[in-house]
């Protein structure tokens, strides 16, 4: 425990609060490692562990928080710009945000041992992951905008719905659009 205040500089890693610290062991798999654990507040603890009580305006410590070296706060960034990404600006952090693949796979192993979670497919089949990038197999008019979203454009870092199989959300010329998963295909 004494490594996670010299690491964080006795505050919480998330949000900089020096009030009510504690140890947040991540999960899944955690193995009580200071290198799978947090030291947080007890405001960030609380808004992790009990959706319904978010603030999402706390989460804008996340802007500099995401930067850390620290793969265990560059996770619990990630996991929570995703739960608040239909807000608009996590979703402009997310985009910006670079996880090496180890780092993403540990965020996106919470949602992924979700039993309820729903799969997502591409037209081929290929399964869809949060961040993957998908290529536009048509051209789709984008009811809203003034804009055709072309086939072949790229789309980054997607999200996913997660109550439903047949829809993701992704960024095409700066705008967050929902987009059909059977007019898209997995980037290589």
């Amino acid at each position: 425990m004494t490594d996670l205040y010299t690491r964080s500089g006795s505050s919480c890693e998330l949000c900089s609060s020096t009030d009510n610290l504690c140890v947040y062991a991540i999960p899944p798999n955690n193995d009580g490692s200071t290198e799978q654990s947090l030291l947080t507040c007890d405001i960030c603890i609380d808004q992790i562990n009990n959706p319904d009580n978010v603030n999402v305006n706390h989460w804008r410590c996340l802007n500099d928080s995401m930067w850390s070296q620290e793969p265990a706060v560059q996770v619990m960034a990630w996991r929570m710009l995703n739960r608040l990404s239909n807000e608009g600006w996590p979703q402009d952090l997310l985009d910006i945000l670079y996880l090496d693949d180890q780092t993403l796979a540990w965020a996106m192993s919470d949602s992924a041992d979700n039993a309820d979670s729903v799969v997502h497919k591409d037209t081929n089949g290929t399964i869809l992951t949060p961040g993957d990038t998908v290529t536009l197999i048509k051209d789709l008019v984008i009811k809203g905008t003034s804009f055709t979203a072309k086939r072949g454009t790229a789309v980054r870092n997607i999200s996913l719905v997660t109550n439903n199989e047949q829809h993701l959300e992704g960024r095409v010329n700066g705008t967050q659009i929902v987009i059909l998963t059977k007019f898209v295909r997995r980037a290589n």
